[in-house]
């Protein structure tokens, strides 16, 4: 079995500088803020520098396990799918940090998007990361330092990733995963070097369909009517993607957690363990309704490396295109709408986003976009 560790490119000095950290108990920081873009891998970074503070003096590979299907007692992560982090939530925390580890020398506590939280929740942080519990380890993820408050930065040791390069991630699928090359190269570049969603196309066929099938859609609209079409269009292949990708998840985390029990495939669940797997449960439709926000985030993120593309393509760049595969229904638009227009859309992208993330149905906020790409409404 392959470590957590393994799953990450590109890091070297970063995977060996927290390797390293966690072999030195006695000067071992316990508040920890790693940052870097979308894709680069710090909620990765932040669970495999777990599972080895959990792995001390235990089965490893049993750790990474349970690390990676987030059942180990001594782990807490908080994944939000509100817009903000709640108070009530890091007060929560807090509370659990004070605990002792139940099987491991430490309990680790994971915080990521910490960017969601307001200056009033962040402060409730900052006694417990100024002066942690012994046992306890903090662990924050954000875009950058700037996105959380200067008083939280000036407690935490912070991480800075960058983003790994297309050949090494391509690389990485080839030796690890034993991807096609070529699948490999195209994966690791349409997924602009975001290192879970390169793996997730190089392995499914469907994914890699479903991604196609977006961005046709989102290339063909030229009128109001195919707007609201396409709207429903992507939605429904968000909703199918997430649906495929948490389904195949929850399976394997379920039948690894029953069997970390105990428990044998169709053998009733003793009273006394059904907590537990409520909690799994209960964790898999937080991922559900997780998921399928990040896949309308996603199918946004692949319309703007296309009309990135297409204004590549407008002034003549000498930089490799992201979607080179549709070059020739790049061009066709580019006969029918100006450059102007594609900085536009990306700009009205952004609007979309923002819309959705104010709890403007995705439905909705696609539909106001895709009505302007149109180039029938201008604004």
């Amino acid at each position: 079995m392959t470590r957590l560790w393994d799953d990450l490119v590109g890091h070297d000095t970063v995977i060996a500088q927290m390797r390293a950290a966690v072999s030195d108990q006695d000067t071992l920081a316990q508040s920890w803020l790693i940052t870097g873009p979308a894709g680069s891998g710090r909620s990765l970074v932040a669970r495999a520098f777990a599972a080895d503070l959990l792995g001390i003096g235990a089965d490893e590979e049993a750790v990474d396990r349970q690390v990676r299907s987030g059942t180990h007692p001594d782990l807490t992560v908080l994944v939000t799918e509100r817009v903000l982090i709640t108070i009530d939530e890091v007060r929560d925390l807090v509370e659990a940090s004070y605990r002792s580890p139940v099987s491991a020398s430490w309990r680790v506590i994971i915080i990521e998007d910490a960017d969601r939280m307001v200056e009033r929740t962040s402060n409730v942080l900052l006694k417990a990361l100024e002066e942690p519990p012994p046992r306890t380890i903090w662990v924050l993820c954000a875009p950058s330092e700037a996105d959380v408050i200067p008083t939280i930065r000036s407690r935490v040791r912070a991480v800075r990733l960058g983003v790994p390069p297309i050949e090494a991630i391509a690389g990485m699928l080839v030796e690890r995963d034993g991807v096609d090359p070529v699948i490999a190269e195209q994966s690791a570049r349409h997924a602009q070097s975001h290192i879970g969603m390169a793996r997730r196309l190089a392995t499914s066929a469907e994914a890699r369909e479903r991604r196609d099938r977006a961005l046709r859609v989102i290339i063909g609209i030229n009128a109001v009517s195919d707007a609201v079409y396409a709207a429903a269009d992507i939605v429904a292949l968000a909703t199918e993607d997430a649906k495929a990708y948490t389904e195949a998840r929850d399976e394997l985390d379920r039948t690894e957690f029953l069997n970390q029990l105990g428990i044998a495939p169709g053998e009733a669940i003793p009273p006394g363990l059904r907590g537990q797997v409520k909690t799994l449960e209960e964790n898999h439709k937080r991922r559900a309704t997780r998921s399928l926000r990040d896949g309308i985030d996603r199918v946004l993120t692949d319309a703007e490396s296309l009309y990135r593309d297409m204004l590549v393509l407008a002034l003549g760049g000498a930089v490799a295109l992201t979607n080179e595969e549709l070059r020739p229904e790049m061009e066709l638009w580019l006969s029918r709408h100006s450059p102007d227009h594609a900085i536009r859309v990306l700009d009205e992208i952004d609007v979309a986003r923002h819309r959705i993330d104010r709890n403007v149905t995705p439905t909705l906020s696609l539909e106001a976009l895709f009505v302007l790409a149109s180039g029938v409404v201008r604004t």
